[in-house]
């Protein structure tokens, strides 16, 4: 199932990712370079074992996980948080908790694109990715 989520995706839209930011607590300069990266997304699979490397001029991160299982994460605005993720209908729903907040980040592949839509309480930002 996680198959269709496997290669190289590159950023083509972002939708209110700065309000999203601010809701996360990031801060203003880092909101701003964020904003600005244009990053590309690998996701690979190797036994049960999913990577997921995001590459941009502004930061590089990977995480490397278990479906259900609960993983310590670096944000790349260097929050600590802790992590799991878990597919559920097709999507990967990544939950991250940090000092009593939650965020959920969902990625699904809706025709051909990699759709990543970011919830903090009532704030929602929309990436959309397409193969590179």
């Amino acid at each position: 199932m996680c198959e269709a989520f496997v290669g190289s995706w590159k950023l083509v839209s972002s939708e209110n990712f700065e309000e999203y930011m601010k809701e996360v607590g990031v801060g203003f300069a880092t909101r701003k370079m964020a904003g600005m990266a244009k990053p590309s997304t690998t996701i690979s699979i190797e036994g049960d074992v999913i990577t997921i490397k995001s590459e941009s001029t502004f930061k590089n991160t990977e995480l490397s996980f278990k479906l259900g299982q609960e993983f310590d994460e670096i944000t790349a605005d260097d929050r600590k948080v802790k992590s799991v993720i878990t597919l559920d209908g097709g999507e990967l729903v990544q939950v991250q908790k940090w000092d009593g907040k939650s965020t959920t980040i969902k990625r699904k592949v809706v025709d051909g694109k990699l759709v990543v839509e970011c919830v903090m309480k009532g704030v929602t930002s929309t990436r959309v990715y397409e193969k590179a």
